[in-house]
């Protein structure tokens, strides 16, 4: 099993989907988050829950609340909770609506991030372009992440592109598949 602690992030607004995705069911879950948990458990030794309020969940797990910002309903306020609440260096970070990552993505990032010395980012890109939910973020990135959040500038690819970070191309698309509106987990339900 993988060392470095997994996060999924499970707070954002969802308002292109009209209803929070990470409580629509799917697969044999109740929820999309429970499905990401269950199988990210098998592949990494610890996995937890970013979010605003572990009060939507039903189920237990090893939750993160970014109560720091409450009105901030972008990643950076899950990020800034994160590296508080974590004493290691990196974390693999993963959209909950992205559940078609699979475990050879994940370790072909690990094994490209650990080729690298002093960076501070691994990320993986796609034809869709980068995908800053995908990929290992270090703790050098902390402070950057507190900047962004005090300023209320929330473009993660702003702050990978000034950073000293890794881009791994993946050719396949469809891993990278988001469900951000009906349509797209109607899609995903199909594939699932």
């Amino acid at each position: 099993m993988i060392e470095t602690p997994c996060v999924i992030f499970a707070g954002g607004k969802s308002s292109r989907m009209g209803e929070d995705k990470s409580l629509l069911p799917f697969g044999d879950f109740k929820t999309l988050t429970q499905f990401q948990l269950s199988r990210l458990s098998k592949i990494f030794k610890t996995v937890y829950i970013s979010c605003k309020s572990k009060d939507k969940f039903t189920f237990d797990a090893n939750f993160i609340e970014d109560v720091l910002a409450d009105s901030v309903f972008a990643p950076t306020a899950g990020f800034v909770a994160v590296f508080k609440e974590l004493q290691d260096e990196s974390f693999f970070a993963l959209s909950v609506d992205a559940p078609f990552i699979s475990e050879e993505i994940i370790v072909k990032l690990l094994e490209e991030d650990a080729k690298n010395m002093n960076v501070d980012a691994t990320i993986a890109t796609s034809s869709y372009g980068i995908e800053p939910m995908c990929g290992i973020y270090h703790r050098s990135l902390e402070s950057g992440f507190v900047s962004m959040l005090e300023t209320n500038n929330h473009k993660l690819g702003f702050l990978l592109k000034k950073a000293n970070t890794i881009f791994v191309p993946f050719e396949d698309a469809q891993p990278f598949l988001n469900l951000n509106s009906p349509d797209d987990y109607k899609e995903a339900l199909k594939l699932i």
